[in-house]
């Protein structure tokens, strides 16, 4: 009888295991998979981390794998056995390619050299692996004054406003090169500038980004992987209004303009 019995628990056991490992597996297949190559500008107030709430409120599992380092740059990466490896293994949603704040702000000669062949690298590494994946390119933003590493002869970056153009101009070059789509986070933060001053996006390094500027980045990241509108209660701690703010300057910014970020092809 008590043999019966404790057969019986162990076999309810057994099932109740199985049933939490499927739960687990289906989990992780069902997971959008991204990969995020970048450095302080990715880290800073966990970006990653901010994108994967905002998925959980919209009913979508992201799984996270990040290679970052501070201050690195796209040749830098590359150099990394850990990321080709990554690439190379495949199985990627999304590769979110983010590079050094300053050079892509530098003169077209520089940046031709210094950034797209090895942006071109890990777009072509990344559809190795995973012929579906989906390479973003996350634009990122001026330095609140202007380029706090400037280049001598190229005074176009010494501005806020020179830097955030030529931002622009490098991040979607490297988007139509590879045939990528383009996360508009400088562009959502020009916008933003303008339009609410009171809302602080940097911190006190004046171009590192402060919650509300990761809060920013995460909306149009988000956004730009699944082009449409959406509502969430998930503020990261922020004021309702200015995450209100935040969350259609940052959907608005990409879905008015689909085509020029090659999310519309």
């Amino acid at each position: 009888m008590k043999s019966s019995f404790l057969l019986r628990i162990l076999a309810s056991l057994f099932l109740l295991c199985a049933s939490f490992a499927l739960h687990a597996a289906n989990n992780t297949t069902d997971s959008v998979r991204v990969l995020w190559i970048g450095n302080s500008y990715t880290y800073f107030n966990d970006l990653p981390a901010m994108v994967k709430e905002i998925a959980q409120t919209q009913g979508k599992a992201i799984a996270n794998t990040e290679v970052l380092k501070g201050g690195e740059r796209l040749k830098g990466h590359l150099a990394n056995p850990r990321l080709t490896e990554l690439l190379k293994k495949g199985g990627w949603d999304y590769v979110v390619v983010q590079e050094n704040s300053s050079l892509p702000a530098y003169d077209t000669e520089f940046v031709s050299r210094e950034t797209y062949p090895y942006a071109h690298a890990i777009d072509s590494l990344a559809h190795l692996g995973s012929p579906d994946v989906k390479v973003v390119f996350y634009m990122t933003w001026g330095h609140k004054y202007g380029n706090i590493r400037p280049r001598e002869g190229y005074p176009l970056c010494d501005t806020y406003q020179g830097m955030q153009e030529r931002l622009k101009t490098s991040y979607l070059e490297m988007t139509y090169q590879n045939n990528a789509i383009c996360a508009p986070v400088g562009m959502a933060w020009a916008e933003t500038r303008q339009q609410r001053p009171d809302i602080i996006l940097y911190c006190q390094d004046l171009f590192h980004p402060a919650p509300a500027g990761t809060y920013l980045n995460a909306v149009t990241i988000y956004t730009t992987m699944f082009p449409r509108h959406f509502q969430t209660d998930y503020t990261a701690g922020l004021s309702p209004a200015d995450a209100e703010y935040l969350q259609q300057a940052g959907q608005n910014m990409v879905l008015d303009n689909l085509r020029l970020l090659n999310i519309e092809r």
